[in-house]
């Protein structure tokens, strides 16, 4: 049983959690991701480690409330325990060899896998422009935690409610086009749609462009199979192989229609759970 040492809710729909868990804390590094189920015969899910402790034996994972699981997750308080937390899974990322200039874009809840990564490049000694997005001011998550580790922090809101009045796509585009502006890398983590405009917008620039991907995931260790995405033209699973991939290389059209398998039963199991909550049985 894994302990809820922290609770704060960042939205009306984002909320963050500190769960002790010494073993994953001591070997968690940026970009990889746990499994957690909230209760013994529930829905394995993953979710990017935000941050970790290792002397508090923590581990930092921030959600936004979609499904049936998430939105059980986000029904927990402090001092509550979840059944299983597995980790640290996934490849490390990858930094850099040698200094350089990072551009960083997160989109909605995307902002707290990127926000682990951002700060590696950081401590790096790399140069960090971030751009961060949400649907409206009230969704946006880890601004000042952003804003510490990058030298120029871009917000912006689809309704124009903070920052610029329009899509992360817009101000990147600004900077690939600005021919003084030396890119060495982007990194993209968010919605799907976003990552694929961002690869598409970066591919004829010629300019590195990673995305990590949060595909359908089972057991997280490459055996299920579920996880499975082609990356030029090979089958990788983004368990074991990733989640951080060559944006250029991912083919977004295949990983599009796999998200979308399970659609039916996923409202089918959150209708349940929200009447099973009306009723007084959500636990």
């Amino acid at each position: 049983m894994f302990k809820i040492v922290t609770k704060k809710v960042l939205s009306e729909v984002n909320k963050l959690m500190e769960i002790e868990a010494p073993l994953v804390a001591r070997k968690a590094q940026p970009g990889q991701f746990i499994i957690l189920r909230v209760r013994e015969n529930g829905e394995r899910i993953p979710l990017t480690i935000a941050d970790s402790d290792k002397e508090k034996g923590t581990i930092t994972i921030i959600f936004q409330e979609v499904g049936k699981t998430t939105k059980e997750l986000g029904t927990l308080e402090v001092g509550e325990y979840l059944s299983d937390f597995v980790g640290p899974l996934g490849r490390p990322m990858e930094l850099p060899t040698a200094p350089g200039r990072v551009v960083a874009v997160g989109g909605g809840v995307g902002i707290a896998p990127i926000y682990p990564k951002v700060k590696a490049f950081h401590d790096a000694g790399m140069e960090v422009v971030s751009i961060i997005g949400a649907r409206t001011a009230d969704l946006l998550i880890l601004e000042d935690e952003m804003r510490a580790v990058s030298k120029e922090l871009h917000i912006c809101t689809d309704d124009g409610t903070k920052g610029h009045h329009g899509f992360v796509s817009d101000i990147l585009q600004k900077m690939l086009d600005d021919k003084s502006q030396k890119i060495d890398e982007i990194i993209a983590v968010g919605p799907l749609p976003m990552m694929r405009v961002i690869a598409n917008q970066t591919r004829p620039y010629g300019v590195k462009t990673l995305v990590s991907l949060n595909p359908i995931m089972v057991d997280g260790t490459g055996m299920c199979g579920c996880c499975r995405v082609s990356v030029g033209g090979e089958t990788k699973f983004s368990c074991v192989d990733g989640p951080v991939f060559d944006a250029h290389e991912v083919d977004f059209d295949e990983l599009t229609r796999r998200s979308r398998t399970y659609l039916d039963e996923e409202k089918i199991a959150l209708e349940k759970f929200e009447h099973d909550c009306r009723c007084g049985g959500g636990k």
